[in-house]
């Protein structure tokens, strides 16, 4: 077989020059857009990779003591046993049994997969994507406002942020791409 990149036309190269940003027709011309729709993908392929990490080590507690192992982890990150959130946590770690563990696996590897395929999605730049993180993004608000009505800090308010910017974002994409159907749509209606 025979390599003919020399005979390829300059029309040919740009549309293949670009490769980090292969995406489809529509986004042409939209780097700017794909650089922040790919920058919430590694967000969300980062919280996957965490939470399938943690769930992975949740497995390291089966058949171990887990009251034993919750105490160990509140003096790590210096949490008072006293407080009530960590009564709650003590309680529920004592509560645990191994099929529960493989509960809090199978909920952490469902959670991660959403989270990996979210994250396919927006570096592909897909619809269906956007509208996965806008409404993955609002799902978490109410408990970080709560969170926040409940403790104030730099953590919290960036959080929120960030989340509140990813619903504005998708949802600004989203009714772009609306208005651009509606725009196509009256263009092949007026046409004759």
């Amino acid at each position: 077989m025979v390599d003919d990149r020399s005979s390829r036309t300059t029309e040919d190269l740009s549309a293949h020059s670009g490769s980090h940003f292969h995406v489809g027709e529509a986004w042409r011309g939209r780097r700017g857009q794909v650089k922040v729709l790919r920058a919430v993908a590694t967000v969300e392929l980062a919280k996957g990779l965490i939470v399938l990490a943690a769930g992975c080590s949740i497995l390291f507690l089966l058949h171990r003591d887990t009251l034993e192992a919750a105490y160990n982890l509140l003096e790590l990150l210096h949490i008072s046993p006293d407080r009530h959130v960590a009564h709650i946590f003590l309680r529920w770690a004592d509560s645990l049994t191994d099929q529960k563990l493989w509960a809090v696996f199978g909920v952490a590897a469902a959670y991660s997969s959403l989270r990996f395929l979210e994250s396919y999605g927006l570096w592909k730049a897909r619809a269906w994507a956007e509208w996965v993180a806008l409404v993955s993004a609002a799902l978490y608000v109410p408990f970080e406002v709560r969170e926040l009505i409940h403790r104030i800090s730099m953590f919290h308010v960036g959080l929120l942020a960030v989340n509140l910017g990813i619903i504005a974002y998708m949802a600004y994409l989203r009714w772009q791409a609306h208005q651009e159907r509606k725009s196509a749509l009256r263009a092949n209606l007026s046409a004759p």
